[in-house]
């Protein structure tokens, strides 16, 4: 039985949390495809051995700090999307963003469409 999109998502997030090579590399096994595309303002990436080192150097960068999701998860037609934000150790949040991804059809996350900061005003 394929783990629902909301365990997958779950998965996916905690894999930016833990800082051991091994659970993070089960955590991504677990969510991404093995070719999944993640792009973001500063970032556009293949495959999952990309995004494991990309998860590496933003924990070095900030270290202790934690993806946290901010909604619930929305899903129509294997798209979702939710609302994240990165906090610091004392819990102050660094930056906040939104998710849009695809679902494969193994239920893994095959794409992750990042945006940072709140929406613009109309």
């Amino acid at each position: 039985m394929k783990p629902s999109p909301q365990e997958i998502v779950a998965a996916y997030c905690e894999a930016w949390n833990v800082s051991a090579d091994g659970e993070r590399r089960a955590l991504l096994e677990k969510s991404w495809s093995d070719a999944g595309a993640y792009v973001d303002p500063r970032t556009s990436l293949a495959g999952r051995d990309a995004l494991f080192a990309h998860i590496t150097r933003v924990q070095a960068a900030r270290p202790g700090s934690r993806i946290v999701m901010t909604s619930g998860l929305d899903l129509h037609h294997d798209v979702l999307r939710f609302a994240w934000k990165l906090v610091d150790t004392r819990g102050n949040a660094v930056v906040e963003g939104v998710d849009f991804g695809e679902l494969a059809a193994d239920g893994r996350l095959r794409k992750i469409t990042g945006f940072f900061g709140p929406l613009a005003p109309g």
